[in-house]
């Protein structure tokens, strides 16, 4: 471990044509400090481990069947070369030269500072679904625009505990303390409550955005928001929605503020029936996928694994 250097990390499985932006990305970094680039492969078939090892990266191959989002990022800890590491996926781009120091910046925000974090910013043609979601999120985080730093949560749903390693940097001596924990899914969160549990302290970073965003269809999208609101309730209690009645107002709710975004925008008046449509299917599989996920521990093993996008049955590793 070197105290000059920082390490950007990646795990990566065919990364496509958006690894090759990001590994570009990461490479026209402006920053004072060495840069160790770090991906880790779990067996790509699309060229991905050439692609990164052209873009100057040092590669670590992880058999499939022993890759987990925990302990792979454990094993990219441990073999990164600087004092800090940035954590990205092979689909989050940074959004412009000078993210990676605005990371490293919010260290420098409180001594006890061991994870620094920033938004994710829609890719060009997102729906004003997914670019109202990702504001709203990441606006609740810092609503003056300015870095934050959170020391402790309260009870469930408290969004001071929320931690991403799509775009997240670690300091080193707070992970030798706190490591990931070795589970399939929701890592990221389980080391932000784990590390605010062990006294260290985490910063917003409002300016160090990533392109990272994702249209998925209805039933892509109810399964992707059961395993997000699983991890929820299984590392932070919290429960979404009550009932048919709280789910349709929210969806109604959501469907509402869209449609206002669009003719803030402009939208062809023509163009807003499709536009209802679209986002009424969009949240309304949100809210399902929600209120189920956060349920999970009620329903039946194979009925969970149905439903998740990643076919996980439970939160540990044998499931």
């Amino acid at each position: 471990m070197t105290a000059g250097v920082v390490t950007v990390a990646i795990p990566v499985l065919n990364g496509g044509s958006l690894l090759a932006d990001t590994l570009d990305a990461v490479r026209g970094q402006r920053l004072e400090r060495e840069l160790d680039l770090l991906v880790a492969d779990s067996g790509s078939s699309d060229g991905s481990r050439r692609l990164a090892e052209r873009a100057g990266a040092r590669v670590i191959d992880v058999p499939p069947g022993e890759f987990s989002h925990g302990g792979t990022r454990n094993l990219l800890m441990r073999q990164a070369a600087g004092a800090h590491v940035a954590f990205l996926t092979q689909d989050a781009t940074p959004a412009g030269d000078q993210w990676l120091r605005r990371l490293l910046e919010g260290f420098d925000l409180a001594e006890d500072v061991g994870l620094v974090f920033g938004p994710y910013v829609p890719r060009a043609g997102a729906s004003p679904m997914v670019r109202r979601e990702l504001d709203t999120l990441f606006r609740s985080f810092a609503p003056d625009g300015r870095p934050r730093v959170d020391r402790q949560a309260g009870g469930p749903g408290d969004r001071r505990a929320f931690f991403t390693d799509a775009n997240g940097c670690i300091a080193r001596r707070a992970w030798r303390q706190v490591p990931f924990r070795d589970v399939t899914y929701a890592e990221d969160q389980m080391l932000a409550r784990d590390m605010l549990a062990a006294g260290w302290a985490k910063a917003y970073q409002p300016a160090a955005g990533v392109l990272h965003s994702h249209d998925y269809a209805p039933g892509q999208l109810l399964r992707r928001t059961f395993d997000e609101a699983r991890a929820l309730r299984e590392v932070h209690g919290h429960r979404a929605y009550s009932g048919p009645v709280a789910l349709a107002l929210g969806v109604q709710r959501h469907v509402r503020d869209d449609m206002a975004l669009l003719r803030a925008e402009g939208a062809a008046p023509s163009s807003r029936p499709a536009a209802l449509a679209r986002s009424v299917a969009h949240h309304g599989a949100r809210a399902i996928g929600a209120t189920l996920g956060s349920r999970a521990d009620r329903l039946p093993a194979r009925l969970r694994r149905r439903l998740s996008l990643e076919r996980r049955a439970g939160f540990d590793l044998q499931c």
